[in-house]
């Protein structure tokens, strides 16, 4: 008898990691342009952290529930998708629900997993791709030889972009909190490392470049390194907008902008249209999953949690003392 509830994390209100409770919730079925996956791991990312927070709430007719990555086994698929079969390895890119043990995905967000990796693992996979992939290699273009500063090196996101800069042939330096964790993100192929509590990093990108500056930067810090990107850029410089961990709100020196022929991208992943997602996932699919199978690319899991300890999953990426990505399993 095929079960027709499942057990989920919701947020009971907005606040610290207490807000999140398990709960029973009825299992979604696949609609018509849909894959239903039988969830074995959860990513845990900054933006579930946000929505929690209350301060990023899911697009409309999205699912409450928080998650936007899983990995699983096709437990079915709508009668207008070819392609995949029950019981096939994947992974996908969600717009909300993945802290559960079924979720309903639109079939263009949904990839194998990549040949020879571990099904939990995978789900550490779609956000941080897909997120890297389309902002750096579809909307700035980094190309071989350019400079890239990666602040946040460490997590999920700055392992990943260090990796796939490196991949194709740019020079990533990454910013961290210590001597440590700038050790472990060399490891990932940086070339260099900048203790952003301790040094400048401004004045550092400009030494380690040479006097160039960085023709790409990556940050999730936001209004609070707004001025300092700025200046950290090269002539023609992109600076590309992920999070507001240090605030949403900023004065912006538009001579300094300009006298730099810079640009501002600022950019989010989990509203955008489903074809739009498609076609993100799609060319990560042709582009970054051969890096994987390879090796070139890898996954940094340092935790795991199951999907019961959701909160201490939380605490954990609260705390900052992370590397990597964070997963829950069910």
């Amino acid at each position: 008898m095929t079960a027709t509830t499942m057990r989920a994390i919701e947020y009971d209100g907005a606040g610290g990691p207490e807000v999140l409770r398990l709960v029973q919730r009825e299992r979604p079925e696949a609609a018509a342009d849909e894959v239903l996956i039988t969830v074995a791991a959860a990513g845990v990312n900054r933006a579930d952290v946000q929505q929690r927070r209350g301060v990023y709430p899911p697009p409309p007719g999205a699912s409450d529930l928080p998650g936007l990555e899983v990995s699983g086994t096709v437990a079915a698929v709508g009668r207008d998708v070819a392609g995949f079969e029950v019981g096939a390895s994947v992974c996908a890119l969600l717009t909300g629900g993945g802290y559960a043990e079924y979720v309903a995905v639109p079939a263009g967000q949904v990839l194998p997993i990549p040949a020879g990796m571990e099904l939990v693992e995978a789900a550490a996979l779609p956000e941080v791709t897909c997120t890297i992939w389309s902002n750096l290699f579809m909307n700035v273009r980094v190309t071989a030889g350019d400079w890239v500063l990666i602040h946040g090196g460490a997590g999920g996101i700055g392992t990943m972009a260090t990796q796939m800069v490196a991949a194709f042939g740019a020079r990533a330096v990454v910013t961290a909190g210590n001597t440590e964790k700038l050790d472990y993100c060399r490891g990932f192929g940086a070339v260099a490392g900048i203790d952003y509590r301790r040094e400048d990093f401004v004045e550092r990108m400009r030494d380690i470049s040479g006097g160039h500056g960085a023709d790409v930067i990556l940050d999730v810090v936001g209004a609070g390194y707004l001025d300092r990107n700025i200046r950290a850029l090269a002539f023609g410089g992109r600076l590309v907008v992920l999070g507001l961990q240090g605030g949403a709100r900023a004065e912006l020196d538009l001579g300094l902008l300009m006298s730099r022929r810079a640009s501002v991208l600022g950019t989010t992943l989990r509203a955008r249209p489903a074809e739009e997602k498609a076609r993100i996932v799609a060319q990560v699919g042709e582009n970054v999953w051969p890096l994987v199978e390879s090796g070139t690319v890898r996954t940094a899991v340092e935790a795991r949690y199951p999907l019961e300890d959701a909160a201490e999953a939380h605490r954990h990426l609260d705390s900052g003392r992370h590397t990597g990505k964070i997963l829950l399993t069910m």
